[in-house]
């Protein structure tokens, strides 16, 4: 299959500048930049989906750069309902140090890392304006959607933003004479801007170069965005979002999304995402596509070891598994990622039931445990009269759950 046929059928392609997708990739190898700006310093899951699509070209034989605008950074994105603070020069250069680091991990060393705050923060104001605005029209600038949408709003937009896709073409020219550069690739929300130094390349160097975006990745079934804007923000960092989190957010995906974020956050061949596909839909109930999902996706972010123990921590916590076959590393994320109760030897699980959580009163734990909604690691408890005993424990520690999804763990 073409390279160009793969990336429309796993969903990552949204605008493309030529009449075709093929005339850019299927032909000679390019060299292909995407940019991120230090707004934090870490990228979220929505972020995610245009890195994997780097991988993807990478591996295909086409040569990546990537970004970081520790110079644009210092200015903004236009967003479109308010100006965004200034964020102090220190901050932004602590954050691209994190962000290169990140991407290193992700994306790998073999792809090329560039600030450009190196040649943003060299530029004399008279030659910018001479030799880059003046092949920028106000009338193409307000046009774009940001700045169109801030400048009929009471708040307005100040130069420093309106100013800024001067500056990510001013990047693609810079990209595009130092490395020979000729594919900008970015989420739909920056097409405006990655056509502006499609024309100035145009306009300068009399070079055709290409745009390409991909969509914006979209809940079904809330219709939100993942991103941080949205308060829904599932962080690549492990200290802003734990890998058990991260994990669980996956694992908690939607039956309308999983699939096509199998195609998009995985690596799975769309050979192997059919196969899955077709298991899944025969059998919901099982949630196949979400345990692939989570687990890849884990893996590729956090490491097959780190992902190994979220998963079995997982296992243990919500159904499958005991905690006494825990190594270290998932027993600590059990224990950090679990309602705890310390208890007493004899004391009755009735009382255990309220303390915990599990039940509102002495009265209702009864009924939990005559109805059979009681389980005491593993086992089904009937008797309302049970008390704990350190053999219903391993290793000091045990899992009390009510019915299928309440839970806490006991220790001793």
């Amino acid at each position: 299959m073409k390279l160009s046929d793969e990336l429309k059928n796993r969903g990552f392609i949204h605008q493309i500048s030529a009449e075709n997708l093929g005339e850019i990739l299927d032909g000679e190898k390019r060299v292909i930049y995407h940019g991120v700006d230090p707004s934090a310093d870490s990228i979220q899951a929505g972020n995610f989906a245009a890195w994997m699509l780097l991988r993807h070209l990478k591996e295909a034989g086409h040569t990546i750069i990537l970004l970081i605008g520790g110079g644009t950074g210092m200015i903004g994105d236009p967003k479109p309902d308010v100006e965004r603070p200034l964020t102090p020069p220190e901050e932004v250069a602590a954050r691209v140090i994190k962000l290169q680091a990140q991407a290193k991990r992700l994306l790998g060393a073999e792809v090329t890392f560039v600030n450009n705050h190196d040649w943003l923060g060299e530029l004399k104001l008279i030659d910018f304006l001479r030799d880059i605005g003046k092949h920028f029209t106000v009338n193409e600038l307000i046009k774009k959607e940001a700045i169109a949408t801030r400048l009929s709003s009471e708040n307005g937009i100040s130069y420093t933003e309106f100013a800024y896709p001067l500056l990510q073409g001013y990047d693609y020219l810079e990209l595009n004479k130092k490395f020979g550069c000729d594919v900008q690739v970015g989420g739909s929300d920056q097409w405006g801007n990655i056509i502006a130094g499609v024309e100035l390349i145009r306009k300068k160097e009399q070079k055709t170069v290409h745009a390409i975006t991909i969509p914006l990745i979209v809940d079904k079934s809330t219709g939100r965005k993942l991103g941080k804007s949205e308060g829904n923000s599932v962080w690549l960092d492990a200290h802003k979002t734990s890998p058990f989190a991260f994990y669980q957010f996956w694992l908690n995906t939607s039956d309308e999304n999983a699939v096509d974020y199998l195609k998009i956050f995985t690596l799975y061949s769309l050979e192997q995402i059919a196969e899955i596909e077709t298991a899944f839909k025969q059998s919901p109930n099982e949630r196949l596509a979400q345990k692939k999902l989570a687990a890849a996706v884990t893996e590729i972010v956090h490491g097959s070891t780190v992902a190994m123990a979220v998963k079995t921590a997982s296992d243990v916590l919500f159904g499958e598994g005991k905690l006494g076959n825990l190594d270290e590393t998932a027993r600590a994320l059990v224990l950090n990622n679990a309602p705890l109760q310390i208890v007493k030897e004899d004391t009755l699980l009735v009382e255990v039931l309220v303390q915990a959580g599990l039940a509102a009163s002495k009265r209702e734990a009864r009924e939990f445990i005559v109805s059979g909604a009681v389980n005491l690691d593993g086992s089904k408890v009937m008797d309302i009269e049970t008390v704990l005993q350190p053999l219903q424990f391993e290793n000091g520690l045990a899992i009390l759950r009510r019915g299928k999804k309440q839970l806490c763990i006991l220790k001793m």
